[in-house]
């Protein structure tokens, strides 16, 4: 095992453009939270004053910028992204599905039909209308999702196509194309920027960004005690899934520990599949979920996530010496 300092590094999701000082003050304060709900208080001025860890916050957010502005999501998309947010729509309904069946969940159910019954109409006009059009079809999908009872009352997002263009976002990343790769280069840079791999680092990575925590650890030299997985689209069938680099999927061969938590709530998250969807490594390491309740507000927010004792627990048990 490395020695020395241990380091911390947060890697964020979907969404606008980003402060990096108070975007990692802000999720320093939520483990914080997490600490004290786990019975660990005594570690709360060693995350905020960061005598645990050298903290860093790996902020990509401006490389989506150019098109990154909760506007008209037509605007924001181009052809090639379309068949992607269908997939992505696809096997986010089939997910959601699944979780509230309509014998045990109508009300849920009834929402969860009505959007697959507009993902169907927009497929189905893939072939003979414009791209504005099929964007505010798929824009239809987004809004009556946010109609689930869990996440009505949504603060991040506040319209389906602020939903839309942020989703995606996952698209751009993963797009594998010549002239498109540099992103994901550019972002997985970002990330990696700094790190010192003579030092242990524990990942806590969120929504899109475990999706590049992934591919990102696979290029990293340095031992990772814990990688944290938070609302992760990573299970979310082919559509992602084999579209990562390596393939086929496996957990990356420096992580010790893998743990991976979901909301039910969490429209953006696929069930548990990552243990039996991603190998493990050459070590035997793979994903060991859990399954939290936030409650309440929009639930797809890392701070959501790092509020639970249960997530913030291993985090400062790897940190501390």
């Amino acid at each position: 095992m490395a020695r020395g300092k241990p380091q911390l590094l947060f890697v964020h999701g979907i969404g606008g453009l980003r402060d990096t000082a108070s975007e990692c003050r802000r999720w320093l304060e939520a483990l914080a939270a997490g600490a004290r709900d786990a019975g660990m208080a005594d570690a709360v001025s060693g995350l905020t004053q960061r005598w645990l860890a050298d903290v860093t916050y790996a902020n990509y957010s401006d490389l989506f910028s150019r098109r990154g502005a909760q506007g008209d999501a037509a605007r924001d998309i181009d052809e090639h992204e379309v068949p992607f947010l269908t997939g992505l729509l696809d096997a986010m309904l089939e997910e959601l599905a699944e979780q509230f069946p309509r014998e045990s969940d109508p009300q849920h159910a009834r929402v969860i039909r009505d959007a697959r019954f507009q993902l169907n109409a927009a497929a189905q006009e893939r072939q003979s209308q414009g791209v504005g059009d099929v964007c505010r079809r798929l824009v239809g999908v987004t809004t009556t999702l946010l109609g689930l009872p869990g996440v009505r009352q949504a603060a991040q997002w506040m319209n389906g196509w602020a939903v839309l263009s942020q989703l995606a976002q996952v698209g751009r990343y993963l797009d594998r194309r010549d002239t498109k790769t540099e992103l994901g280069a550019a972002v997985r840079a970002r990330v990696l920027e700094g790190l010192d791999p003579a030092r242990p680092v524990v990942v806590v990575s969120h929504s899109l960004g475990t999706v590049v925590a992934y591919e990102a650890l696979h290029e990293y030299d340095g031992a990772v005690p814990v990688w944290m997985t938070l609302g992760s689209p990573l299970a979310l069938g082919a559509v992602v899934l084999d579209r990562l680099v390596p393939r086929p999927a496996s957990c990356p061969a420096n992580v010790a520990s893998w743990l991976n938590f979901w909301d039910r709530d969490d429209i953006v998250v696929g069930r548990p599949h990552l243990a039996n969807w991603i190998s493990p490594s050459e070590s035997g390491v793979k994903a060991v979920t859990e399954c939290v309740d936030s409650r309440g507000l929009w639930t797809h927010t890392a701070t959501k996530y790092l509020e639970h004792g249960a997530v913030a627990r291993p985090v400062i048990e790897a940190l501390r010496p």
